[in-house]
């Protein structure tokens, strides 16, 4: 009898993470889903094997590839949300974000690699945010570690076709994860620019509570993840067709003043009219 094929989903512990685990494994896949500490899940979804992850340690990543075995889909969905200005995000902020967001994935899809290249089939997944096509104010950090993650894949994409593995990147827009209740908020009242971190945070938690069901986004991944040839982006939510087919046609300059009323900032371009 034939093994099923063997999903690793990190982030597997809510939101589109455990969606897609469990649509994996309605489908008969053998699912191997990932949270930093699998005994605290709520909900623990019946025929998924979990594991510990935590992807910004080099020694976690090798302890859950070498425990998981044979991957053959990995979706690599885990991550961190963050809102601040530029200005009074600190430096280690940064660097945590972009290890957990964009360095550890990166490292774990290495670490699959030869597997996957020696067995001459393999698809990976990342999923990405629509921010990272689409930079929000207040949110270069998260806007520039998605849209990294979007390039990386790109550019893997040609390097590992020859050896029968695909490599594409999901776009969520807004959609309903409850992320807005543990997206890192870096401000305080003082600061000169607090007007528009909270317009902004304001608009995005609005937004996120009545956004695309996570199963929507789940869908997607799967799609994606068993397609034979798949595209190298899929987006879904915020009127993604519509938006991506306009950034196509306006000026870029259009489109970031856009983004940023939608977000209640009413300027992108410096006032030096008085001086």
């Amino acid at each position: 009898m034939q093994q099923p094929l063997t999903v690793l989903v990190t982030g597997a512990s809510s939101g589109i993470g455990a969606s897609a685990a469990k649509m994996f494994n309605d489908r008969g896949f053998r699912v191997v889903g990932t949270s930093r500490r699998p005994d605290t899940i709520a909900d623990p979804i019946p025929g998924v094997e979990y594991l510990p992850l935590d992807q910004i340690e080099a020694s976690s990543i090798a302890e859950l590839v070498a425990a998981v075995g044979e991957v053959d889909i990995l979706v690599n969905n885990a991550g961190e949300s963050q809102t601040g200005a530029l200005e009074e995000v600190p430096i280690a902020e940064i660097e945590r974000l972009f290890a957990t967001n964009v360095f550890g994935p990166i490292a774990l899809t290495k670490a699959l690699l030869p597997g996957m290249r020696a067995r001459g089939r393999g698809s990976i997944v990342m999923v990405g945010s629509m921010a990272g096509s689409f930079p929000t104010p207040y949110r270069s950090v998260y806007s520039a570690a998605k849209s990294a993650l979007r390039t990386f894949a790109d550019s893997l994409r040609g390097e590992v076709a020859q050896f029968g593995i695909a490599v594409t990147t999901v776009e969520p827009g807004v959609i309903a994860t409850g992320i807005e209740t543990r997206r890192a908020r870096i401000s305080d009242d003082s600061s000169p620019y607090r007007a528009g971190f909270d317009s902004v945070d304001k608009a995005m938690a609005n937004r996120e509570r009545t956004g695309l069901p996570t199963e929507k986004l789940a869908e997607l991944v799967v799609r994606a993840a068993i397609s034979e040839n798949p595209k190298p982006l899929y987006a879904r939510g915020t009127n993604a067709p519509f938006v991506f087919a306009l950034a196509r046609l306006v000026p870029r300059r259009m489109l970031l003043d856009t983004i940023a009323r939608t977000h209640g900032i009413g300027r992108t371009r410096p006032d030096r009219s008085d001086r």
